[in-house]
């Protein structure tokens, strides 16, 4: 199973972070949370401080290109082996970064991933 570190994770039920994070859970994934807002999902803490998870495998995105900056160093130093940009999130430049640093940018849905058993 593949560690996960869901970016821009919502409480709001219809946000597709949460439905992501549900999936996850649901597939046999360990999630870890990180948003703008603090709460709680699935028994889980949504944290606000960028925070150096051990093992991360995946980071899957839910944050627009505009306000992807202030996490490339942050995401570049948990050294994921990917990072899932979903529908609205793609960033040319990021992904470029990534591929440079040796990290799998992939432009795709998660939810379609884990559905589709190619997660």
């Amino acid at each position: 199973m593949k560690k996960t570190l869901v970016i821009g994770a919502s409480t709001n039920p219809e946000r597709y972070a949460y439905k992501a994070a549900q999936r996850l859970l649901e597939n046999g994934h360990e999630i870890e949370l990180l948003g703008l807002r603090r709460g709680e999902i699935f028994g889980k803490s949504i944290d606000t401080e960028k925070k150096q998870y051990p093992d991360i495998d995946t980071v899957t995105l839910y944050v627009g290109p505009k306000n992807q900056p202030e996490y490339y160093d942050y995401i570049l130093s948990l050294h994921p082996k990917r990072v899932v940009f979903n529908p609205g999130t793609e960033n040319p430049e990021f992904e470029a970064l990534l591929e440079a640093n040796g990290i799998q940018a992939q432009e795709a849905c998660t939810l379609v991933l884990l559905g589709t058993q190619q997660y």
